[in-house]
């Protein structure tokens, strides 16, 4: 990815609310409890530490010595070059996984001074927004025009985005049977339909349905590395769908009249069941993020999912506050750090001033580098946290 963004990406804000069914409908606009959700932002701003510079520093520790944890580490943030499922492979499905949440919390925090269609038009906007931005983020990387982007996030998350939004106001139970029929749909899809000169059912890289489609729509960027690389594009935005549907759910059941112990207990049930059937279909299906195949979007959603719940937990449960500071300033401008590299192309400006140093540092380099890199990002953002520039789409 990058993987990586949005509302996961977006700042997020975020209202608690008592007094209604997760997914209910309302006659009058709910009474906002609490003007944040912090959980929300500290875990978004953990996920987005580890794309802008944490996995940097990890190697720059590697570069002191080897050990059992710290390769563990350097291998758990870097993705599964095809099958298999790592902790870098669940950062994407994390921002899609948080664009859902946040929809039902600002639903309720505009509804009470925008009517229905004023939001749906503000959706329809932040939509466009959103998959433009990816476009410019491509067309930067790639230094000629670009429409779709191949390997990132943006397009999928604004697709998944406007869905969720319509979504939103509806049942519970429909929602879910909306996001398990997308699921379900994609896999049969690449299950059943055949690809010419390969055949049905195979999950092979560059000899699978979701190439082919790529290939035939896409053909004319078949020599680009994501390409080379078996990264799905068209038919694998769909799956992402069902991920942010999920997140709307957990977004209601985090906004109802539950308590926090019963919200705590769903989430569990939610995040194990999801692990219990994800490694069951995975016998059948095997787990291939840049397919996106069903087996990995249910066991990512759900590591997804248990990861938040943590964060829920010790921030809002417990009320620990102080110590996801740092990454809730990284949180609440997550946009503008996901669109730092390709637009300030901050990194390269920073090593201008760090090279020569970190070279004279012998093995010590690497590690100097990146410190320097996540101060100076990190003290850019609190800058703009506490004079209230955020950056959302």
């Amino acid at each position: 990815m990058s993987p990586s963004v949005t509302s996961s990406i977006s700042r997020g804000k975020t209202d608690v609310v008592k007094g209604q069914d997760p997914g209910s409908e309302s006659s009058s606009p709910p009474t906002p409890v609490s003007p944040r959700l912090v959980s929300l932002d500290a875990f978004r701003g953990f996920i987005m530490f580890w794309i802008v510079g944490g996995g940097s520093l990890v190697l720059g520790i590697q570069s002191l010595g080897h050990n059992r944890l710290i390769d563990m580490l350097v291998y758990q943030l870097s993705h599964s070059p095809w099958e298999g499922l790592r902790f870098y492979d669940c950062i994407w499905p994390s921002f899609m996984l948080m664009v859902g949440v946040s929809i039902p919390f600002a639903d309720a925090r505009r509804s009470l001074t925008q009517t229905h269609p004023q939001m749906a038009r503000h959706a329809v906007v932040r939509f466009l927004i959103l998959f433009l931005l990816g476009s410019m983020r491509e067309s930067i990387n790639l230094g000629s025009p670009r429409i779709i982007e191949l390997s990132s996030a943006l397009q999928p998350i604004a697709v998944a985005y406007l869905i969720a939004f319509l979504l939103v106001r509806k049942p519970w139970r429909l929602q879910a049977i909306a996001g398990g029929s997308i699921l379900l749909g994609y896999g049969l899809l690449l299950a059943f339909v055949p690809v010419p000169g390969v055949g049905v059912g195979s999950y092979q890289k560059n000899a699978n349905l979701v190439y082919a489609v790529d290939l035939a729509l896409l053909g004319h960027r078949a020599s680009e590395a994501v390409f080379q690389e078996g990264w799905g594009t068209v038919l694998s935005t769909i799956p992402t769908i069902a991920t942010t549907i999920l997140g709307l759910l957990l977004g209601q059941l985090l906004r109802s009249h539950f308590s926090k112990g019963t919200r705590i207990q769903l989430m569990v049930v939610i995040g194990v069941s999801g692990l219990v059937l994800g490694y069951v279909v995975s016998i059948f299906v095997p787990v291939v993020m840049k397919m996106w195949t069903v087996s990995y979007g249910i066991l990512s959603a759900s590591w997804a999912t248990l990861m938040l719940l943590l964060f829920y937990v010790i921030i809002d449960g417990l009320e620990y506050r102080k110590w996801a500071f740092p990454f809730a300033v990284i949180g609440t401008n997550a946009l503008a750090v996901y669109l730092s590299e390709s637009v300030t192309r901050l990194s390269e400006i920073v090593g201008i001033f760090t090279k020569a140093p970190a070279e004279a540092m012998g093995s010590y380099g690497p590690l100097f580098a990146a410190l320097v890199f996540l101060m100076v990002e990190w003290f850019i953002l609190f800058w703009m946290y506490r004079r209230k520039l955020f950056l959302n789409a």
